[in-house]
């Protein structure tokens, strides 16, 4: 009885040992894990700051191209402007130059129709 006994006592602390050992295995599969989550939080964060970087100069360069652009529509539209407000008053003065007699009708027709193709 006293043989089983210590024969009991040895499986189970051979049991024990193994138990310690597959804690200890555990815990350093979980040090691993936990380290590989810190290099790859740190790899994503880094990774995010250029991705933030990149996105925020492309943004301001597209915000500085459309206002190039607007800008260059801006003062084609008030070029536009004034080139028709400058025809029209030269249609208005060459009908006032043909009513009075100082350029022919032919000529007014020709002027005339220049300056509309140009509007």
């Amino acid at each position: 009885m006293e043989q089983g006994k210590r024969r009991i006592e040895g499986l189970l602390k051979k049991a024990d040992r193994a138990l310690q050992e597959g804690i200890r295995k555990a815990d350093r599969v979980i040090d691993d894990a936990e380290e590989l989550g810190t290099i790859t939080a740190r790899q994503a964060a880094r990774a995010s700051r250029g991705i933030h970087a990149r996105a925020k100069k492309e943004g301001d360069q597209i915000r500085s191209r459309a206002a190039r652009d607007i800008s260059k529509g801006v003062s084609a539209a008030k070029r536009m402007t004034t080139d028709t407000r400058d025809d029209l008053e030269a249609l208005e003065v060459l009908g006032r130059l043909r009513k009075s007699k100082v350029i022919t009708e032919k000529e007014f027709r020709e002027k005339k129709k220049r300056i509309l193709d140009r509007i």
